[in-house]
């Protein structure tokens, strides 16, 4: 019988015990239905979730409903929108209680006096001309000017197929910046023309991003195993999509056989009572997701089925400890 001790060395053995111990326990919040961007292909405002419940505005009813999350079991918020940073309030009421990750497009500085070690990923959607295109501004203009040097942000880089040939200009100017970078890619929820994934342009973008990861261990957070599982869609033999999704709200899930999946794992609406979903779309083919961290929650939830070979299971131990830096369980 194969078992960890059997198929690691004590370098290996001693990163799986550190990643062990963790248990993470996460749940995904919508701070607000507001924006102060509106991006073609956000899944928020491309499947209407803005719409579905209306925002609770007592700051008390948050802090009572973060309390309750904790009593839940909940160790991780991940803090989304609409744009978090409109509430800070709200945001706030997190991070007095529990470790909390605040996904924003960085066109508001996230105050440091307020919120001194709360980690920050800032979203960029391809080059200057890309989030032109689909965001109608070059953000990170501003948010690099925003958070240049700051030890607790980076840059979640969704990476579309017009990108192909050109990362390292981005990678180089986030690393410049004295900033980390986590990359995704776009799932174009709306169907923007040019922006839909082709077969070969997977297969390209798989070899740039293992070759930037190479040129750049220092910047990027990533590992080669996580390129070829959001690129191809397919681990272990097997196909991501719906019955295979780990982060499918808990309460809501009624898919038989139940395959491995977050504990206790909830994405709420703002008004604290709605439950959407998923951690994404309500409306997405989950067939054409790309989501980074459902795709990283994949493989961590399956340890098990990385127990072939001490590759596979190191594999594993790479994507695990790659979430737990993007969410500051573990130290860059």
């Amino acid at each position: 019988m194969k078992t960890v001790s059997s198929l690691l060395d004590d370098h290996w053995h001693e990163r799986y015990k550190k990643i062990s111990r963790l248990s993470i326990r996460s749940s995904i919040y919508d701070v607000t239905n507001r924006c102060n961007l509106r991006c073609k292909g956000c899944f928020f405002f491309s499947s209407d979730e803005h719409m579905v419940a209306p925002e609770e505005m007592d700051i008390h009813e948050w802090e009572a409903f973060v309390d309750r999350e904790i009593a839940r079991g909940v160790n991780l918020a991940i803090l989304i929108g609409g744009e978090p940073t409109l509430c800070l309030d709200r945001v706030e009421a997190f991070y007095k209680r529990l470790p909390t990750f605040c996904a924003t497009n960085g066109l508001i500085r996230v105050p440091r006096d307020r919120f001194p070690n709360m980690m920050v990923g800032i979203s960029l959607w391809g080059d200057e001309t890309d989030e032109l295109v689909l965001r109608g501004k070059d953000a990170f203009s501003i948010s690099s000017k925003n958070y240049a040097g700051d030890p607790y942000a980076y840059y979640l880089y969704t990476v579309t197929p017009k990108q192909i040939g050109k990362t390292e200009r981005i990678i180089r100017k986030i690393r410049d910046a004295g900033l980390k970078v986590h990359l995704q890619l776009l799932s174009n929820d709306e169907g923007v023309s040019g922006f839909t994934w082709t077969a070969q342009e997977l297969a390209d973008i798989q070899d740039e991003m293992d070759a930037m990861l190479d040129a750049y261990p220092d910047t990027m957070i990533s590992s080669k195993y996580y390129h070829k599982i959001i690129t191809t869609g397919k681990m272990q033999g097997r196909s991501f999509g719906w019955m295979e999704c780990p982060s499918v709200t808990q309460p809501l899930d009624r898919r038989n056989p139940v395959p491995k999946r977050l504990i206790n794992f909830i994405r709420w609406a703002s008004d604290l009572k709605t439950m959407h979903r998923c951690c994404t779309s309500e409306t997405r083919d989950c067939t054409t997701c790309k989501d980074g961290a459902a795709h990283m929650s994949w493989v961590m939830v399956n340890k098990r089925a990385h127990m072939g070979s001490t590759k596979d299971l190191q594999n594993w131990i790479e994507v695990y400890e790659m979430f737990a830096k993007l969410y500051q369980f573990l130290p860059w």
